[in-house]
């Protein structure tokens, strides 16, 4: 593997944990380092690089970020965000990864695009409706500033660090996994 192939799996990752957060923004960060030429996408997803993608996946991520502030619609959008989650995170890891067969391609971005974004967005999905079942909706504000900031913080990192990117996607993954710990029900012993 070479040096530019592992750079690449790490935006892949670093993209696809940020897709778990917001699922156009990071998206739309790809599209415009694709077309500023930052970054240089695969054949057949070049137009994420066009101008019309640029402007479709900024106005998406406005639409998106606004729409989250706005309690109980931010639950109601969790629930489609959840399984786009997973074709984003799949989509950006396969648009960005470099010199791999197309099959070996496909596994990384199912499994570590879309299983990283769907596990974020999961873990957000239900932290919000834990903030919502405790504060009636009033706290969802913060938690969509903290997600919308991880978003946008990963995202960056992603196209001008990823291997930055990558140790905070590690970071991200453990603290949820011990939240998950932490809160999940321990049997009772008789």
């Amino acid at each position: 593997m070479t040096p530019e192939t592992i750079i690449s799996i790490f935006l892949g990752v670093g993209l696809a944990a940020s897709v778990g957060f917001r699922v156009f923004l990071p998206l739309f960060a790809l599209s415009l380092a694709a077309y500023f030429g930052l970054w240089e996408l695969n054949d057949n997803w070049h137009w994420i690089g066009s101008l019309a993608a640029v402007i479709t996946f900024g106005v998406a991520t406005v639409v998106e970020i606004f729409a989250y502030f706005i309690p109980w619609v931010d639950n109601l959008l969790d629930s489609f965000a959840v399984p786009l989650a997973a074709i984003a995170g799949t989509a950006v890891m396969v648009s960005t990864v470099a010199d791999l067969d197309p099959v070996v391609t496909w596994s990384l971005a199912i499994i570590a695009g879309g299983g990283t974004a769907t596990a974020i967005k999961g873990a957000g999905a239900a932290g919000r409706m834990a903030s919502t079942a405790t504060t009636g909706g009033l706290g969802n504000p913060i938690v969509s500033t903290v997600e919308t900031g991880t978003a946008m913080v990963v995202s960056t990192a992603s196209i001008f660090m990823p291997i930055l990117a990558a140790v905070l996607v590690i970071i991200i993954l453990v603290l949820i996994f011990r939240i998950y710990r932490k809160l999940r029900p321990r049997p009772k012993m008789e």
